[in-house]
């Protein structure tokens, strides 16, 4: 596979210069480039490493002075991430369909679209429906009367459960999993958690007369909108009687637990190990970063961001920046951070004054 400047420009939606007939075969560190690659150096921080390869064209920083790194052609580009998206999406193409393997099990009902690909070992349950153009990977199985729309890539061993409706483009990356049954359970009684939460600690627990777990079914399925990817290993569980909803353009990093219920708006990032317990709702634009958790039925606005390591027991208003445990607005986080690595001296402090005042018995 090979690319003239010119095509990669206008890949890109930009200005080329030079030898925009020049052709090159792949992306590449500057470090790294060879005569054939497009070195990628964005920033200025890249312009030795790039004079010093064998390099001939590259994607640089808007304004930089790509002669007197020694190239015969080059590409500017205004904002470096979005031309690296374009630009990996052109040198990483879909694959041609390949047709059905002979070893796939597919349920006499389901429907296979037109210039779909289903890999060996696949497992297609009854009323299954696969979009045209979809790709579904070896060691893929999908529940019965789940439904994938055009051009959807499953990658090899993620599973798809009962009930499941995907718009067009969804991408599962490997295991992950869809539309398993949500973790909810109840005991005849109140149960511990219950109790625990009422008396918020002030009685200690007791055994119940009848602890056991009777298990609610999920019934309600898994609806993901366009372009919605989800990672490796990660899960997104049914709802219990309504489906878990999931937004247009919405990814899911690797190692994510979205559980029952739970309804996630457009474009919103959920980033690695992130746990969203069940009934959360989550609007649109969202970031959620690694390591955030939310607790259940709390409602997340819109445009909202949660920093690293945010745990969320209240509601997050449209717009708000916040973090820490419990988290907070990223002001009131500030002033609290600074409390408290300020404590050890402050309680210094206290020691000493208190030293310089007699005590009562002293008096005595």
């Amino acid at each position: 596979m090979s690319f003239t400047i010119a095509e990669i420009a206008e890949a890109l939606g930009t200005q080329a210069f030079g030898d925009q007939s020049l052709r090159v075969t792949r992306p590449a560190a500057p470090a790294a480039a060879g005569v054939d690659d497009l070195a990628l150096a964005m920033s200025k921080d890249y312009a030795d490493a790039l004079r010093a390869s064998t390099a001939r064209a590259a994607i640089v920083w808007d304004g930089a002075d790509w002669e007197d790194m020694g190239l015969e052609a080059a590409i500017r580009v205004p904002r470096a991430r979005l031309a690296m998206a374009h630009l990996t999406q052109a040198f990483d193409p879909r694959p041609a369909p390949t047709g059905v393997h002979p070893t796939a099990v597919i349920d006499p009902s389901a429907h296979i679209g037109a210039d779909v690909s289903i890999g060996p070992f696949v497992v297609l349950g009854a009323q299954v429906t696969i979009g045209d153009g979809s790709i579904v990977e070896a060691h893929v199985s999908v529940g019965h009367g789940s439904t994938l729309g055009r051009n959807c890539w499953l990658h090899a061993g993620s599973r798809v459960g009962r009930n499941c409706w995907f718009g067009n483009g969804v991408i599962l990356q490997p295991n992950a999993s869809v539309g398993a049954d949500g973790f909810s359970y109840t005991t005849a009684g109140l149960s511990n958690e219950e109790r625990a939460y009422q008396s918020m600690g002030r009685t200690r627990m007791e055994p119940p007369e009848d602890g056991y777990r009777h298990r609610i079914h999920s019934l309600g399925g898994v609806i993901f909108g366009d372009d919605v990817e989800v990672g490796a290993n990660s899960c997104v569980d049914a709802g219990t009687i309504q489906p878990t909803r999931v937004g247009r353009g919405t990814k899911i990093d690797s190692i994510v637990m979205v559980g029952h219920n739970c309804q996630i708006g457009e474009d919103t990032l959920l980033c690695g190990q992130v746990g969203v317990a069940g009934s959360t709702t989550i609007g649109d634009r969202c970031v959620l970063g690694g390591k955030v958790g939310t607790r259940d039925h709390v409602t997340i606005g819109n445009d909202v961001v949660l920093g690293g390591g945010t745990n969320l027991f209240v509601d997050a208003p449209d717009g708000s920046f916040m973090m820490g445990s419990p988290a907070l607005e990223m002001p009131a986080h500030r002033v609290r951070e600074k409390a408290i690595r300020r404590l050890p001296a402050a309680l210094d402090d206290v020691a000493a004054l208190k030293k310089q005042v007699p005590s009562e018995r002293a008096g005595d």
